[in-house]
Formats: C-alpha cells, sequence, structure tokens
C-alpha cells in the first residue's frame, strides 16, 4: 500500500507551510530559546529519527504522521544546515555544495538500488528510506540556500522570495508544458520549496528594520502551525469523501 502522500496542489501549499514552519520552530530552539545550534540538532534529529520509525512501521498512509516527519526534516535541516554553515565556519557556499553532492549521492543509490526514484507510490520500506533521506537533504539544502539568497545575495527577505517564487514557476511550467522528467522536476521543486519557506520565515519573524514583519519566532510558529493543521484536517476530510463516492458507486 502506498505510504506517501499524492502530489497535487494541496500537497505543495502544506509543503511550503511545514517548511516554513521548519525554519521558524528550529530558529525558536536553537536562537530565540538559545539553545545552540548543535544541540538544536541532536534534538530534532532525534525527533525526526522518532517520527520516522513510526512512520516507516504504519502499514499505510497517514496524513498526520506524514506530515510530522515533514515538519521534523524541516526543523532538522533547518539547524544542521547552521551548524554547518556558522558554527563550523563551512559558509552558506561551501555548505550548499555539501548538500547538493549528498542529495544527489543518495537518489544515485536510490535509483540504482530500486531502478525507480518513484515519489508518488512507495511501497518498500527500502524505498521509503531513502525517500526520507532525500528529503532530510534536501530540506536542509534549502535553508542553506534561502539563508544565502536573504543574507548574502542582497535580494533581502522579499527579493531572495520573489527569486525562489520565479523559479519554482519556471518549474510549474516546464511540467505542463514540457515533457521533462517528472521525478526530476519533483526534486527541483521540493529543494526550491525550502529556501522560499526559509526567506518567508525570515519575512515573517525579523523585525520591520529589517524589512521582515516582526511576528518573532513564537508568532510565527504559532501562526504556520495552525494553517498546516487546517490542511492536513482539509486533506483528511478530502480523501474520506472520496473514499464514501468510491464505495457508493
Amino acid at each position: 500500500m502506498n505510504k506517501v502522500a499524492q502530489v497535487t496542489i494541496c500537497f505543495w501549499i502544506m509543503k511550503i507551510c511545514a517548511t516554513t514552519l521548519g525554519e521558524t520552530a528550529g530558529d525558536l530552539l536553537s536562537m530565540t530559546m538559545n539553545v545552540g545550534y548543535a544541540v538544536s540538532s541532536a534534538i530534532l534529529i532525534g525527533c525526526f529519527l522518532v517520527s520516522v520509525l513510526f512512520q516507516l512501521k504504519s502499514n499505510k498512509f497517514n496524513p498526520v504522521l506524514y506530515w510530522t516527519v515533514i515538519l521534523t526534516t524541516s526543523t532538522a535541516g533547518t539547524t544542521m544546515s547552521d551548524f554547518m554553515d556558522r558554527t563550523l565556519g563551512l559558509g552558506y557556499a561551501k555548505g550548499s555544495l555539501i548538500l547538493i553532492t549528498c542529495l544527489m549521492v543518495v537518489l544515485a543509490v536510490w535509483r540504482f538500488s530500486e531502478k525507480t526514484l518513484s515519489v508518488d507510490n512507495i511501497q518498500t520500506v527500502k524505498a521509503e528510506l531513502f525517500y526520507w533521506v532525500a528529503i532530510l537533504f534536501s530540506n536542509t539544502l534549502g535553508t542553506a540556500m534561502g539563508d544565502f539568497l536573504a543574507d548574502d545575495s542582497g535580494l533581502g527577505f522579499l527579493g531572495g522570495a520573489a527569486l525562489i517564487g520565479g523559479l519554482l514557476g519556471l518549474v510549474v511550467l516546464a511540467a505542463c508544458f514540457t515533457r521533462l522528467n517528472r521525478v526530476m522536476l519533483f526534486w527541483v521543486a521540493f529543494v526550491l520549496t525550502r529556501p522560499f519557506g526559509a526567506t518567508f520565515g525570515d519575512l515573517l519573524t525579523k523585525p520591520s528594520a529589517m524589512g521582515g514583519l516582526n511576528f518573532g519566532t513564537a508568532g510565527s510558529s504559532l501562526i504556520l502551525a495552525s494553517l498546516l493543521v487546517a490542511f492536513i484536517i482539509y486533506s483528511i476530510m478530502t480523501e474520506k469523501r472520496a473514499l464514501n463516492a468510491a464505495l457508493s458507486e
């Protein structure tokens, strides 16, 4: 039985909400609560491992569980990226290069092992492990890219979000009007939605003097968590209606 969410418009909206929440929640733990990047990374990687263990043991798709794992990869990715780029002093460029390499290696091994990179029909434990490891690296990579755009590129929060939004628009056009490989486009979009979420998260949390909306990490996390929960409830209700309609035919 398929264990992952179907890739729809709702999927991408929820993904952006989850990754933005991961950015604000990761910053809440590491910076606002002053836990530090190393300890925060250890805590959040532990949360990821626990959540993905429950996901792997589940015998069917569970929206709450699935999006919990997405969220934990996002929060862990935020602090992992900050630890690499800031604590270890690698910088955004070197950190991004390392993460791109790791993601490419995971996808290559996945393709060699499973003979497919399908992201909408995952039924084996091995394929699901590859899926979640790839997502963890892609979310971590997206954080580094988002921080580079917001802090070092000179574009600022709005400029970075606009650039990533434009690139995502090109991916959508490519999916609609070209024959480019859909799996490749999925991973490009998955990586890009992470820096979009990162820059949008910075826009929500940073003070007005820095071009942000000054909601803070706690307030922004609460807003985004509410949105994500609302979409999860909506997706569950939609799935139930579709199932009932199918059974009644």
